[in-house]
């Protein structure tokens, strides 16, 4: 088994399957001992899955609640239970022709900060049981809506009754909540027709490889080219080069006060560190806590 490739790898998710099968796939063709995702993807969705190989798993935190961007198809007329096109169509309207103006103004109303309410057939648990089991047994539970971040609305194309955009959120948006929301808006219903991530905490759809293309690295053995390094994949993190002495207090797991190095032009003060060695393999992730003397270990790597 690999277990020396320790590292982050992005693939371009197909169509049709889960991300936990996708991540089985990654598993077993780099005959890894550990594998996860840091962000799921519904089957139909397709695009960035940022898969955590071996030690790389424990980083899988510092990604789950970046930012993501869409590219995404809305079909105005048509409501769906899963506000999506696998789903049961509930709803249709003859009327939608709708001025690109007035489209773009309700898709703009969406931008900032706003409250959504989780589809109902989603993965969020109710009492233990995901949504989408209690809905499919006709019992629909309705979460309350809870606050997301939509940077920006981008229109690429439109061709009634299909609208393409480009989405920017947060962590924990619901694409297709958006876009039977704005149906809504509009007045006509609509759902998520098509769905394609393309990028996430930094790691873009440019960088994802498909699985064939994994399978062809794997066989010509040139697996570690493709492979983000931990170091690399903390790209926002500032970091710190350890000398021997601080190396030292990581590895027997030794408190490690905020006056025993120094972040030149960062403020410390808060927030995540990185430490490296020489040759910028990650050692440790620290957190500077405020108001206090000393980092806190989130996660340490025994080289």
């Amino acid at each position: 088994m690999q277990y020396d490739l320790n590292g982050i790898l992005v693939i371009d998710k197909p169509t049709r399957i889960t991300s936990a099968k996708v991540v089985a796939w990654v598993k077993e063709l780099v005959d890894a001992k550990k594998a996860g995702h840091a962000g799921t993807l519904d089957p139909f969705a397709t695009g960035v899955l940022v898969c955590c190989i071996n030690r790389a798993t424990k980083l899988s935190r510092f990604f789950l609640h970046g930012h993501k961007t869409y590219e995404a198809v809305l079909h105005l007329g048509i409501e769906t239970d899963t506000q999506d096109a696998t789903g049961t169509i509930t709803s249709t309207c003859d009327k939608i022709d709708y001025s690109a103006e007035t489209i773009r103004s309700v898709c703009k109303q969406f931008e900032g900060a706003i409250e959504q309410h989780p589809p109902v057939y989603s993965a969020l648990k109710h009492k233990g049981i995901p949504l989408y089991k209690h809905a499919r047994r006709g019992k629909p539970v309705q979460k309350p809506a809870r606050p997301v971040q939509i940077s920006t609305i981008d229109i690429l194309e439109m061709a009634l009754p299909l609208v393409r955009f480009v989405v920017s959120c947060s962590a924990g948006t619901y694409i297709r909540t958006l876009c039977a929301d704005i149906g809504t808006s509009l007045g006509c219903g609509g759902h998520l027709k098509e769905l394609r991530r393309i990028e996430s905490s930094g790691f873009t759809i440019a960088e994802a490889i498909t699985l064939s293309k994994l399978e062809n690295l794997v066989s010509s053995g040139q697996l570690s080219n493709q492979m983000i390094s931990m170091s690399d994949a903390l790209r926002d993190m500032p970091h710190y080069v350890a000398d021997d002495k601080l190396f030292e207090k990581i590895m027997y797991g030794s408190m490690i006060a905020k006056q025993d190095f120094t972040l030149n032009g960062v403020d410390s003060t808060n927030g995540f560190i990185k430490i490296v060695d020489a040759n910028n393999d990650l050692v440790a992730v620290l957190e500077s806590v405020k108001d206090s003397s000393h980092y806190k270990y989130c996660c340490v790597f025994n080289n």
